[in-house]
C-alpha cells in the first residue's frame, strides 16, 4: 500500500494555498466532462444566479446535500446565521428540483450544545415545500468519543420529497442475510414467520443503517484530505433508490467527489459543485482516475502526489509542519 497521506485540507490555510495552483477551476468556473454527463462548478450553493445557470431549473430528480455543520458544532457560527445559509441553498436546491423528486440532507448534532444545529434545520424545513419523510442513523458514521459521553458530536440523514417521486424498494436490501424468524402470523390456513413470507433472503437498511462502514485509510475509496468524505456505498444506496438511470443528480457539496462517482457508477449525470477550487480538482480527478484504472479513491495516496513530489517547497512544508516523509522509493515515483 502506498504510504503518502495528505493533512485535513480545510483547516490548513498554507498547506491550501500550497495545493490551489494545482486547481484547474477558479471561483464562478465550470468544468464539463469531455463525455457529456457531468458537470463540476466552483460555485457558492447560496450563489442563485450561478446554480440555476449550470444545473438546469426543474431537471433534477435527486438531491444530496452534505453541508459544513461543523461550522456550529465547534463553535465557528451561530446557528442561526447558518440555518439562514442553509435556507439559501435549499430554496436553490428546490428549484433545481423536478415537481416529483427526492431530497437527502446529511446534518450534524452537536449533542453538547442542544444538538444543534439539527433541530433549528428541521424546524426551518417545515416551510420549504418539502415533506419529510424519515430520519435516517448510520451506525457507523463517524464520531467523537468521550470518558463522559457516548458521543459528542454526531450525523443524521434527513430525506425529503417534493411531490410524489418513485421509491425502487430494491434498493434497500442490504447484503445481510434474513438469519432471524419472527412476525408469525396465519396465511391461508398456514402459521408463517417473515423469512417465509419476505421477498428477499436479505434484510431491508430500515433508518438505521449498520452495514455501511466509515470511511479510513486503508479502504480503496478513501480520499485523503478530505475529512468529511462520505461512503460510497451510502450515496449508491441513495442514488438507487430514489432516482432512474440517466436522470440528473445534483450536490451542491461535492468535497471528496463521491455523489459524482456513484452517479457516474450508476449511470446518472451529476451536477456538483464546491466553493473550494482544490475540492472541484479533487472531484475530477476523482472521476478520471475511476475512469482510467477502475480505482474509487487513493487509499493511503492522494489526489496530488505527483505535483507533492515535484516540489520541493510542499515536501519541506510536510516535513516541518507534520512530520510527514515523502519517500520515493515508498510511493514509487521518481523525483
Amino acid at each position: 500500500m502506498i504510504n503518502a497521506p495528505l493533512p485535513r485540507i480545510d483547516i490548513d490555510e498554507d498547506l491550501r494555498s500550497l495545493l490551489l495552483p494545482f486547481s484547474r477551476l477558479q471561483e464562478g468556473e465550470v468544468w464539463e466532462d469531455p463525455e457529456g454527463k457531468h458537470k463540476v462548478g466552483c460555485v457558492d450553493a447560496a450563489d442563485k444566479k450561478d446554480i440555476l445557470k449550470n444545473s438546469a431549473c426543474n431537471k433534477a430528480t435527486l438531491a444530496i446535500q452534505d453541508p459544513p455543520y461543523n461550522f456550529v458544532a465547534f463553535g465557528k457560527r451561530k446557528a442561526e446565521k447558518f440555518i439562514s445559509w442553509c435556507k439559501e441553498w435549499i430554496e436553490n436546491s428546490n428549484a433545481c428540483l423536478k415537481n416529483d423528486s427526492s431530497l437527502y440532507v446529511w446534518l450534524g448534532a452537536d449533542q453538547n450544545n442542544h444538538y444543534q444545529p439539527l433541530p433549528q434545520f428541521i424546524t426551518m424545513m417545515e416551510d420549504s415545500g418539502f415533506t419529510s419523510k424519515s430520519f435516517i442513523t448510520m451506525r457507523n458514521q463517524r464520531g467523537y468519543g468521550t470518558q463522559k459521553n457516548w458521543m459528542a458530536v454526531r450525523q443524521e440523514m434527513l430525506f425529503y420529497v417534493k411531490g410524489n417521486p418513485e421509491f425502487n424498494v430494491e434498493a434497500g436490501y442490504t447484503d445481510i442475510p434474513k438469519i432471524l424468524k419472527g412476525y408469525y402470523k396465519t396465511v391461508n390456513g398456514k402459521e408463517t414467520d417473515n423469512i417465509e413470507r419476505g421477498k428477499s433472503d436479505f434484510i431491508r437498511a430500515g433508518n438505521v443503517w449498520v452495514d455501511i462502514q466509515q470511511i479510513f485509510y486503508r479502504m480503496e475509496e478513501n480520499v485523503n484530505g478530505c475529512y468529511a468524505q462520505k461512503p460510497l456505498k451510502a450515496i449508491e444506496r441513495i442514488i438507487s433508490a430514489s432516482s432512474s438511470k440517466e436522470e440528473l443528480v445534483i450536490d451542491f457539496f461535492s468535497h471528496a467527489g463521491t455523489t459524482l462517482l456513484a452517479a457516474e457508477k450508476l449511470n446518472r449525470s451529476c451536477f456538483t459543485a464546491d466553493i473550494d477550487p482544490i475540492f472541484c480538482e479533487i472531484t475530477i480527478r476523482r472521476l478520471e482516475r475511476y475512469r482510467e484504472s477502475g480505482k474509487t479513491g487513493w487509499q493511503n495516496s492522494n489526489p496530488f502526489l505527483e505535483e507533492i513530489l515535484k516540489s520541493k517547497i510542499i515536501r519541506k512544508y510536510f516535513r516541518d509542519r507534520y512530520e510527514i516523509e515523502y519517500d520515493d522509493a515508498k510511493v514509487g515515483a521518481d523525483n
